[in-house]
């Protein structure tokens, strides 16, 4: 199964720090909400910079 990265909008607070830590561009901010998208591979970096715990990863 693939790995990949899985935003909990309710604790998300759009502060970009995944976005800036993302080698592959996979995370985007679209007005008001994060998207991960299809080219995420579950490295984990944005997880781990999220201050609010918004992102997990997780077999999709």
């Amino acid at each position: 199964m693939k790995k990949r990265a899985v935003v909990d909008r309710k604790k998300c607070a759009y502060c970009g720090a995944c976005v800036a830590v993302c080698n592959l561009d996979a995370n985007e901010l679209v007005e008001t909400y994060l998207e991960i998208k299809e080219n995420c591979t579950g490295c984990g970096a944005c997880a781990k910079v999220c201050p609010l715990g918004a992102l997990s990863i997780e077999e999709v």
